[in-house]
């Protein structure tokens, strides 16, 4: 059912009771075994449904306060911690990494840019095979492990997406600048002034009975992997790129913030010039590790098919998706923000169209 308390701001009821159609057709039509989805428009909550089972083996419910595991939608909210600081005069997009971090330096990577790292053009892509998952809790070790590391590719001359790396790198540069921890800097810079309660980059002990596991569906491509993201030693790790655990309220909440201009219920996180400068396109090209086109803001993507764009060049969506599981975006010409996470792991020919049918739905809100 649909919450008619939530249809306002000129929001068709008519649409929105399609768009919930469509999100709990997909759960009976077994696309996924569980999912919520929350929409912002103009800085409201308009839409917030969820349904499904959290834990299929168990036959546990997903209900209202369900987190899920946010996969690579983590990535744009490490970008954010980021943001905060280059806003704050405290580090430059085009400075080495290695000015911050000068352990980084070695083995050829002293010419890394904070850009590069933010645009996946830091040409060091592939996780280091000795960062197991298990050794992800310790910090120190990860951290030094990537200092060693030997670029693959001159940087700046080849996007190639860094599933992991990206995060690290960017985290530890956080830590050195600013003196906390990223998983702190982010709770006291980016959740608590937002109001986002249900939101972790490393979980407490306590909570893991709230998070969703993530299924391996039956088209699913890395199903050896899926496991990973199960155990607890993983949930409690600190993993900027991929670790973030949150619900779909929370993850639209920041879009609706950064497509407001940086400012939420009277907390300015960032300056409408600083949204402006991380939301416009500042690398674009195929992706070598991806493969396909894609557009690149600082720590976002712009205008992808999983947001339910249409591969125009002037489409101004931005966001980031989730592996085989989730999406979240803002669009600026209308206004709407929306976060949308399942727990059903699947391929990329199922996935992309599954995010992007919920996507054009949500897109149909504002239309007049």
């Amino acid at each position: 059912m649909v919450d008619k308390s939530l249809i306002r701001n000129n929001i068709s009821s008519d649409r929105v009771e399609n768009l919930a159609d469509l999100f709990y057709g997909q759960i009976e039509k077994g696309f996924h075994p569980g999912a919520a989805l929350s929409v912002y428009y103009q800085g409201s909550l308009v839409v917030d449904l969820y349904g499904g089972l959290a834990d299929r083996e168990s036959g546990k419910q997903v209900s209202s306060d369900t987190m899920f595991i946010l996969y690579s939608c983590t990535k744009p909210l490490t970008a954010a911690c980021v943001y905060i600081l280059w806003e704050r005069g405290l580090l430059q997009w085009d400075e080495p990494v290695a000015t911050y971090w000068p352990e980084f330096s070695k083995n050829g990577k002293e010419e890394i840019t904070i850009r590069h790292v933010l645009t996946h053009q830091g040409g060091f892509p592939q996780t280091p095979s000795s960062l197991t998952w298990n050794k992800w809790e310790d910090w120190d070790f990860v951290t030094r492990v990537i200092s060693g590391v030997t670029p693959q590719y001159k940087p700046g001359e080849v996007m190639a997406y860094h599933p992991r790396n990206y995060g690290w790198v960017l985290g530890e540069v956080i830590r050195r600048v600013d003196g906390r921890p990223i998983d702190q800097f982010m709770s006291e810079e980016i959740f608590l002034p937002l109001g986002m309660t249900d939101s972790y980059l490393g979980l407490p002990r306590g909570l893991g009975d709230r998070v969703s596991r993530v299924h391996a569906m039956e088209d699913c491509d890395r199903a050896g992997a899926i496991p990973i993201y199960n155990q607890p030693e993983v949930h409690r790790s600190v993993q900027p790129s991929g670790g973030g655990i949150s619900t779909a309220r929370d993850i639209a909440r920041f879009y609706s913030v950064l497509n407001a201009n940086g400012s939420f219920e009277g907390v300015n996180l960032l300056s409408p010039e600083t949204i402006s400068e991380v939301t416009r396109i500042h690398a674009e090209g195929t992706d070598k590790s991806l493969g396909g086109y894609r557009r690149r803001g600082l720590g976002l993507v712009i205008g992808d098919s999983r947001m339910g764009c249409t591969g125009q060049p002037d489409e101004s969506s931005f966001g980031h998706a989730g592996a085989g599981t989730s999406v979240a975006w803002a669009d600026p010409v209308s206004g709407l923000s929306c976060a949308f996470i399942t727990n059903g792991f699947r391929s990329e020919k199922t996935n992309v169209p599954r995010l992007g049918s919920i996507s054009k739905s949500v897109r149909s809100l504002s239309t007049t």
